[in-house]
């Protein structure tokens, strides 16, 4: 039998795997005993014996599953469906929400929290989200946390949302975002003194431990109780009531700058995507009580299913996931796509391009962002001449999207801050009234969810996109405006592929050992190593490099997979936008071309 990679570490030969794989049967029996699914505790009998009988797949499907627990970080919890401690199923549902009631309980112990502490659980359309979230609900109760279920799957945003129209200690959803159609996760919210962000260190690391504590315990042994309340539609009403509000409450548009106001229906066509999400009900009455055009639906995508088959990957960044959001677009001619991930956290839209065979061709996450940011921007503005003060607030994003953002809040007179990725960084930033981060995640009413929110951002782009169109414009035209007014800002993005996460970690090192002083003509100004404590909300394995020339580049390695990704910016201010545009895309490839050549340089010195 072929050994899984596990075997093949260390000295121990065979011998050493045969060790360690009867560890793993031992454990897999143990586990198999206290599981609460008969589906789960059938899978890993099956694994048990398919593996005594030299079947080597199945026993690197059991060293894995069964080789050290799925860990639970600021993101909570996200991975494969299936038996064992480092899977998705109900007995680390069940064990993670224990220990999350612990802490919850602690919190409250300490002041920190209501007592009794109370959760608001939420949960999608993927497979196994609606028990999970039944065991998350039962497993709270039975700890003594008051526990709020909403009454069906739904958005992460609306989730979100829950937590601060509650007034709940926290919140859970059961999701897995864009992932494979195999995954799931379990994401954490606080409320209170966070307001109904997402967990932050060391918040994780005390729930982490809770969690480790409960799992010694057999989950049978865990209190459960059904004496739960299941909401009815009053948090999804009141969600949608104050998205519309938000939107409506804009002052009218002014020509200098994205509007507003919604304006007069111009019969502006849209084709909408749920991605076979939960995206679709609640989005469509948002843009109803906002006034805005009716969608047409991608048909074969607009309800839930958590098999997604017809998208290989249900994330609208990815090659193919827009297809049929484009053939349906063509059927009516639409003048603009809107689409949604799974549980409506992203956003993506295209525009009618000539260039493109599809016909259509979707905005990037820094220019949507770019133009969503100008308009907050400019809503402020027009809320502060109103009201006779100030303008106030803050524009910002993560640290790898573009800095076009800056130019904005500068302009109009507006804080502006770069966090670390994740928007349980971007929620948190004193007087924002905007946020967003290069993958498709956009914070457009903070007031009222307090991470990335899909539907709100959709609302307000086709209430820009209807506004230009009544002007006889479009999306692309805005775009030029931006370019004009604020610079032309070029983002791209290189992503090395490596045999390990270690190995990523890895070549960041080296460049450490080796920086660069200059990627082709361009001389580094600066530069800033996150690891360095201060420099960030926490340290970060990510490495800044600006150029004299006004570009930057980013290098990080990717903390989900085995990945470098260095994330390259440019900028033109000379002449009009089409010049600009031209400059700056022609510094991105000439940039990404000296950092190519720079990491070749790198890996070559390795090799001597």
């Amino acid at each position: 039998m072929a050994l899984p990679d596990e075997a093949t570490q260390g000295d121990g030969g065979s011998g050493h795997f045969e060790e360690v794989l009867l560890d793993r049967i031992t454990e897999a029996s143990a586990w198999a005993e206290q599981d609460i699914d008969p589906d789960t505790q059938a899978e890993t009998r099956r694994l048990i014996t398919a593996t005594l009988n030299g079947d080597e797949e199945a026993a690197t499907e059991l060293s894995d599953a069964f080789g050290g627990r799925l860990a639970f970080g600021t993101a909570g919890l996200r991975g494969r469906l299936g038996a064992g401690p480092r899977r998705m199923n109900r007995t680390v549902v069940s064990q993670t929400s224990a220990g999350f009631a612990a802490y919850l309980l602690e919190r409250a112990a300490a002041g920190r929290a209501d007592t009794p502490p109370s959760i608001v659980v939420g949960y999608d359309g993927r497979v196994g989200s609606a028990v999970f979230a039944r065991d998350a609900a039962e497993v709270m109760a039975g700890a003594g946390v008051r526990v709020f279920l909403l009454p069906e799957a739904g958005p992460t945003p609306l989730t979100a949302f829950a937590v601060r129209h509650l007034g709940v200690s926290a919140g859970v959803m059961v999701t897995a975002s864009h992932n494979p159609p195999r995954d799931n996760g379990y994401k954490v919210y606080l409320g209170d003194d966070d307001g109904g962000s997402q967990i932050v260190p060391p918040a994780d690391a005390e729930i982490a431990a809770h969690i480790e504590r409960v799992a010694q315990t057999p989950v049978s042994q865990l209190p459960r109780s059904t004496d739960y309340t299941v909401l009815g539609g009053g948090v999804a009403d009141a969600y949608i009531a104050e998205t519309a509000a938000a939107l409506l409450g804009g002052l009218p548009q002014r020509p200098e700058a994205p509007g507003v106001a919604v304006g007069a229906d111009t019969g502006l066509r849209i084709a909408y995507t749920a991605m076979h999400g939960v995206g679709s009900d609640i989005a469509r009455r948002v843009f109803a009580s906002a006034g805005l055009p009716s969608v047409v639906p991608v048909r074969e995508q607009d309800r839930p299913d958590g098999a997604f088959p017809t998208v290989a990957f249900p994330n609208p960044e990815e090659p193919g996931a827009l297809d049929l959001a484009f053939r349906t677009a063509r059927s009516i001619d639409a003048e603009l796509v809107v689409a949604h991930d799974p549980d409506a956290d992203r956003l993506a839209i295209a525009l009618p391009h000539p260039d493109e065979a599809s016909g259509y061709r979707r905005l990037t996450g820094n220019e949507l962002g770019l133009l969503l940011g100008w308009r907050a921007a400019e809503r402020e503005r027009v809320r502060a001449a109103t009201a006779g003060t100030p303008s106030s607030g803050a524009l910002a994003c993560t640290i790898v999207s573009s800095p076009a953002l800056r130019a904005v809040a500068a302009e109009y007179g507006l804080d502006y801050a770069e966090t670390l990725s994740g928007f349980k960084w971007v929620s948190r930033v004193p007087g924002l009234i905007f946020g967003f981060e290069e993958a498709l995640g956009y914070l457009t009413h903070p007031e009222i969810v307090r991470d990335k929110d899909g539907i709100s951002a959709a609302a307000d782009a086709i209430a820009m996109a209807r506004e230009a169109a009544s002007e006889g414009r479009t999306v692309w035209d805005l775009l030029d405006d931006a370019s004009e007014r604020f610079g032309h800002f070029a983002s791209g993005q290189i992503t090395l592929r490596l045999p390990s996460m270690a190995a990523a970690s890895a070549l960041a090192a080296r460049v450490r050992q080796a920086p660069p002083t200059a990627f082709g003509d361009a001389e580094v100004t600066s530069s800033q190593d996150l690891l360095v404590p201060g420099l960030a909300e926490v340290p970060a394995d990510v490495l800044r490099y600006d150029l004299a020339d006004g570009s930057r580049v980013m290098i990080r390695p990717s903390g989900t997979e085995p990945k470098l990704k260095i994330y390259l910016d440019t900028f033109s201010d000379e002449g009009p936008a089409r010049a600009r545009r031209t400059a700056a895309e022609r510094s991105l490839t000439q940039l990404e071309r000296a950092v190519r050549d720079y990491l070749d340089q790198l890996a070559e010195g390795d090799e001597e």
